[in-house]
Formats: C-alpha cells, structure tokens, sequence
C-alpha cells in the first residue's frame, strides 16, 4: 500500500515555495518510503518531483473548505494518506506519525488544550487517514457544502462533527505543537506597515523532546516569522 504525504494550496495565501519547503522537510525527517502529492489550481514553480491533482471543481467551496475531501474514496493519492498544512515546519523525525495507531484516523488535539486541558476538539493541520474509510466525512459535505460551510466555522469542525462518535486517536500533544501558543508562549505581537502581524522581538522556542512538528496557525507565518530559529528550519 502507498504512503502519501499531501498538501492543499488554493488561491494565493501560500507560494509554491511552501509546497517545495514542506516536500523537502518531509524528506529530511522521515525515513519511510512515501509519495508526495499537492491539490491545487495552480502547479506553477512546484518542484517537478512533486505529484500535482487539480482540485475538485465545486462552487462556493475554497481554501480549508476542500480539505473533506481527502476522504473522498476516488482520491487518486490511493494508500495512507498523511496530510500537512503549509505553514508547518516540520524540524525532527516523523516515523511515528506513519505508525502510532496503524489503520486508525489521527488527528491533532486542539490547540485551545493550552487554555482548557479537557479540550477534546479537533485541529486539522496534521491528519492520517486510510482511503476508503470514514467517506462520510466526503460525501455529506459534497451533498450540501452550502449548509456545511454556513453552520460550521472551518472545516476541522465538520471533520469533528463527522468523527466525533468513530473511533479515531490524537496525536500525542508533545509531537505536534502551536509555535505561537505553546513553544513561544503568545509573546507581544505588533503589526508591520502592511498589517502584517509578527512577534514584538525575535525569541527562541521552547522545543519539548518529542515535539517535531510546529504549526504556525494565524500570524506570523513560517517565512516572515522574525525568529531566527524558523529561518534555520524553514527551508
């Protein structure tokens, strides 16, 4: 069976060059034979190793919005799919996000977990999943996106709703951090001319043993962020 790692680049927020860097992340930190697919509208500039799918032509549905489909059983990327966000730098190995619970669905445990330790909601910027199971999560999105899209904030919310009663596991808090909230602690943050909002002053994450994987959800984003440890691991 094919192990995928896939990704989701849709309008303008992310360059090729977040395709290409997280291919080549990917590469350094794991030692497992994989396949590495992007789902966009636009393949201009990605690296031609790269497996590029358009994305599924449906109206009113963009950005995070297309990430159900990845459990859509006609996927081409057939096997174990492993799915990363784009602004994710990815910095130590990453076997073990190919085998903790083997067959099973996982997923991040949300980050708000800093705030409210019981938090059992879902992120949806690391997930695995098996093509062909839990296509639910697919084909009732598709049968009504309109409705999807108009009750639920985001798409790790519909995956929530559509999981929440399956058996499905998190990751392991420590593997998979927030770099804002929980490796850097929500320092002070300004915005820049454009309105861009990055740290106050350049610091040093505080990096637990297990973790591997930082997630840069909101602002500052991995290639502006003005900490000199995402320069060195961003690339």
């Amino acid at each position: 069976m094919d192990r995928w790692v896939v990704c989701l680049k849709h309008g303008r927020k992310y360059t090729s060059e977040y395709v290409n860097t997280l291919y080549s992340m990917v590469k350094r930190h794991t030692t497992v034979d994989f396949k590495f697919a992007c789902f966009t509208e636009d393949a201009e500039g990605i690296h031609p190793d790269v497996h590029v799918f358009p994305l599924p032509e449906q109206d009113n549905v963009k950005g995070w919005w297309y990430k159900p489909y990845f459990f859509n059983p006609d996927i081409p990327t057939q096997g174990t799919i492993l799915y990363f966000d784009l602004d994710v730098i990815i910095f130590r190995n990453i076997d073990y996000l190919w085998t903790h619970h083997p067959k099973s669905f996982c997923i991040i445990r949300d980050f708000n977990r800093q705030n409210i330790p019981s938090w059992e909601r879902m992120n949806s910027s690391v997930f695995r999943l098996e093509t062909g199971k839990y296509t639910h999560v697919w084909t009732d999105f598709i049968a009504n996106p309109e409705m999807a899209i108009r009750r639920m904030h985001g798409d790790q919310d519909w995956i929530y709703l559509k999981m929440k009663d399956k058996p499905f596991k998190f990751w392991d808090d420590e593997w998979i951090q927030s770099y804002k909230w929980e490796m850097r602690s929500k320092p002070p943050m300004v915005r820049d001319s454009q309105g861009v909002r990055n740290f106050m002053t350049p610091g040093e994450p505080k990096i637990l043993p297990r973790t591997s994987v930082a997630v840069f959800h909101g602002e500052p984003n991995p290639h502006n962020c003005i900490d000199p440890w995402c320069k060195e691991n961003w690339k």
